[in-house]
């Protein structure tokens, strides 16, 4: 599958990759370079290999299939939640907002708004509709941000808190489009001040990608693909749903337990308190000391004993060194405490504080 900005993506020199069945830029000019450019300039993804599910209904029903509670959301404001199974397992963690009254929009992750829609589905008093094909999605994100944005949008519809959401007005763009529906979030995946795009249709943010490329020329913008935004995400020790929740994961084990709100029912949520206090292992941050890069998959010791397992690795472009998040024992994950990471080669590291990399570090 393409994103309607395929075309574009080739025009400028992108080198793609497969990911979960999309045609994806993985790098323009490279992806150390690109991740350097939004941790001190500015960046613009095409991430329309996400989904964009739009569910009507009251709250308490949308509630049932999440960790977090629809209830306590005002119009215009979204946050960070996870879908379970009966079991306590995570199905997908995503961003939804609510943008108008009973109506909320979902963001699945890649390959994963099919399966969510379906989920829904056996709740009768939900309306779904899956707009994943029509609607492109565009992430801006660095500390130039706002200055890049606001040459192409009016200043007054930018949203300003973390997780609000606003309808952009045909009027607020000061560039021609033919956009018949969009909306703008204060959210992103790279730990940096951004926004995010959701436009309709689609093939209306080949123009959008163009004129920030245009505009935002005199900030340091620049395109940026998956690669960079993989490492972007690992050195602030975002979790990444195809490496941190395979295999079947409860937020327990990858410490996002603070999402729950225990006070609503929601699928998982028996079966989860009775996980609680059986978890023999979570997710932890580990910085190599010596030269390696850890990957997905790479085993973890502690002396000759397999303490864990690898689920995302990588180099950090900011820390100049391999860093990874792992699934470690009870008993083993004490900040300081060095390990030994074995795949293609043996490394040392250790167990080191979240994120790998704060805010204007780089």
């Amino acid at each position: 599958m393409k994103t309607a900005l395929y075309d574009l993506h080739k025009e400028l020199g992108a080198t793609f990759t497969n990911f979960m069945g999309y045609e994806m830029p993985v790098k323009y000019r490279g992806i150390q370079e690109e991740h350097l450019n939004v941790r001190h300039n500015i960046g613009i993804f095409d991430v329309s290999h996400m989904g964009n599910l739009f569910v009507r209904g009251d709250a308490e029903k949308i509630s049932y299939f999440i960790t977090g509670n629809a209830s306590k959301i005002n119009e215009g404001m979204g946050e960070y939640t996870m879908l379970l199974d009966e079991y306590g397992y995570i199905i997908d963690d995503e961003v939804y907002f609510k943008v108008g009254k009973d109506e909320y929009l979902f963001i699945p992750n890649s390959g994963m708004h099919g399966s969510i829609y379906n989920w829904m589905r056996i709740n009768d008093g939900l309306e779904l509709k899956d707009m994943s094909d029509e609607y492109s999605i565009l992430a801006i994100q660095g500390p130039k941000v706002d200055m890049a944005v606001m040459e192409v949008l009016e200043k007054d519809v930018l949203p300003e808190k973390f997780f609000e959401i606003r309808n952009i007005p045909e009027g607020k763009f000061k560039i021609k489009t033919d956009i018949s529906k969009a909306f703008i979030s204060r959210s992103g995946y790279t730990g940096e001040k951004g926004y995010e795009m959701y436009i309709y249709p689609a093939e209306a943010a080949v123009e959008i990608f163009r004129a920030f490329l245009e505009k935002g020329e005199k900030y340091g913008i620049m395109p940026v693909g998956l690669g960079a935004r993989d490492s972007l995400r690992l050195e602030k020790a975002f979790m990444l749903a195809g490496n941190e929740f395979r295999g079947g994961r409860t937020p327990f084990e990858v410490n996002l337990d603070f999402f729950i709100d225990w006070e609503h029912d929601f699928i998982g949520k028996e079966a989860l308190k009775k996980k609680k206090d059986s978890i023999g292992e979570k997710i932890a941050p580990l910085e190599v000391i010596d030269r390696g890069i850890p990957r997905h998959g790479d085993a973890v010791y502690s002396g000759e004993e397999k303490i864990g397992i690898v689920s995302s690795g990588g180099y950090s472009p900011c820390l100049k060194k391999g860093i990874a998040l792992a699934f470690i024992k009870n008993g083993y994950r004490k900040e300081g405490n060095e390990v030994k990471i074995v795949g293609q080669r043996e490394m040392k590291a250790k167990i080191v504080k979240c994120p790998f990399v704060k805010k204007g570090e780089c």
